[in-house]
C-alpha cells in the first residue's frame, strides 16, 4: 500500500513539474519567434527590404531613374507606417521567390497573385488588391481574332513573362498555342509589336496601355479581363507575427480608402505617363 501511495505522489509531482515547464518553454518559443519575425528584424534594422520586379504600372522607373508605381507606393507606405526606411531590390520575376527564401529581402511586394503552387513555398497575406489577365494582339497576325478560342491553335504564338501568372494563364486557356516566355515584360510586348507573336498575355491594364501606345500595330481582341486573381504580400514560411501585422495593415489602409485611391491613380488614369522616359 505504501508503495502505491509513494508511486501516486511521485506521479503527481512529475505532472505538476511538467505542467509548469510547458508554459515556460512555450513562452521561450514564442519570444524566439517574435525575435525572428520579418517585422521585428526590419524594425530593429530600421529598413524594410522589399523584393520587386518592374512591371507597368506596378513598378517602373521615371525619367530620373527613380522607382514609381502602385507597388512602390504600397511598399513605401507600409515602411512609413512601420516607422522604417524602405530599400528596393529589383529581381527577375522567375527568381523572386527563391531570392526571398534565401534572405535577399524581407518581403515580396510585386503584384504577386496568390496561387497554391506559390503558397507551398511562401506564406501570403490577405489580398490587398485583385488583378486580371488580358490580351493585346498584333494587327498583322491576329486580324479578325475576337475570342479566346481564336488564339488556341497550333499555328498561334503567345508571349508571356517567365514564371508569371500570365504564363500559367496562357498555358491553361490556350494549351494548343506555341508559347514564348521572357524575363522582362518589355520583351514580351516587343514580340507582338514586331509581329513575331500573335498576342501577349499580361495583367491589366498593361495590354490596354500598349494598344493605345501603338495603335497602328496592336489592338485589344477581347475587352476586359478573363481571369481574377487575389494579390498578396509574400513572406517566408512560419512568420505568423508578420502576417498578423500585414493583414491588419491591409484592413486599416483599405478602410481609410488609401489603397483604392492609389489603385485608381495608377490603373484608371494616365496622369503619371509623363513621368516615364
Amino acid at each position: 500500500m505504501r508503495c502505491i501511495k509513494l508511486g501516486v505522489t511521485i506521479f503527481i509531482m512529475a505532472l505538476l513539474i511538467f505542467s509548469l515547464t510547458i508554459p515556460a518553454e512555450a513562452g521561450k518559443l514564442q519570444q524566439q519567434l517574435v525575435r525572428e519575425s520579418m517585422i521585428e528584424g526590419a524594425v530593429k534594422r530600421g529598413t524594410l527590404i522589399v523584393g520587386m520586379s518592374t512591371f507597368v504600372p506596378w513598378a517602373m522607373k521615371d525619367k530620373t531613374g527613380k522607382l514609381i508605381g502602385f507597388e512602390i507606393d504600397v511598399a513605401r507606405q507600409l515602411a512609413k507606417d512601420m516607422g522604417v526606411k524602405v530599400e528596393f531590390v529589383p529581381t527577375r520575376w522567375a527568381g523572386i521567390i527563391p531570392s526571398l527564401l534565401t534572405g535577399k529581402f524581407d518581403i515580396i511586394v510585386g503584384g504577386m497573385s496568390v496561387r497554391p503552387d506559390r503558397n507551398l513555398k511562401v506564406n501570403f497575406s490577405i489580398p490587398y488588391d485583385y488583378a486580371g489577365q488580358s490580351l493585346v494582339a498584333s494587327k498583322k497576325l491576329a486580324a479578325g481574332f475576337t475570342r479566346l478560342e481564336d488564339f488556341n491553335r497550333p499555328d498561334v504564338v503567345i508571349a508571356a513573362r517567365l514564371g508569371s501568372t500570365a504564363a500559367a494563364t496562357a498555358k491553361k486557356f490556350m494549351p494548343l498555342a506555341k508559347k514564348l516566355v521572357f524575363d522582362d515584360e518589355s520583351q514580351v510586348i516587343q514580340e507582338v509589336i514586331n509581329a513575331r507573336a500573335h498576342a501577349a498575355v499580361s495583367s491589366a491594364p498593361l495590354p490596354a496601355f500598349q494598344a493605345l501606345k501603338y495603335p497602328d500595330r496592336l489592338f485589344i481582341p477581347i475587352q476586359g479581363t478573363f481571369t481574377k486573381e487575389p494579390i498578396g504580400f509574400a513572406v517566408r514560411k512560419g512568420d505568423f507575427d508578420s502576417l498578423n501585422f500585414l493583414n491588419n495593415w491591409i484592413r486599416f489602409t483599405r478602410a481609410g480608402g488609401w489603397l483604392a485611391g492609389r489603385k485608381h491613380y495608377w490603373f484608371e488614369t494616365k496622369d503619371w505617363e509623363g513621368m516615364l522616359k
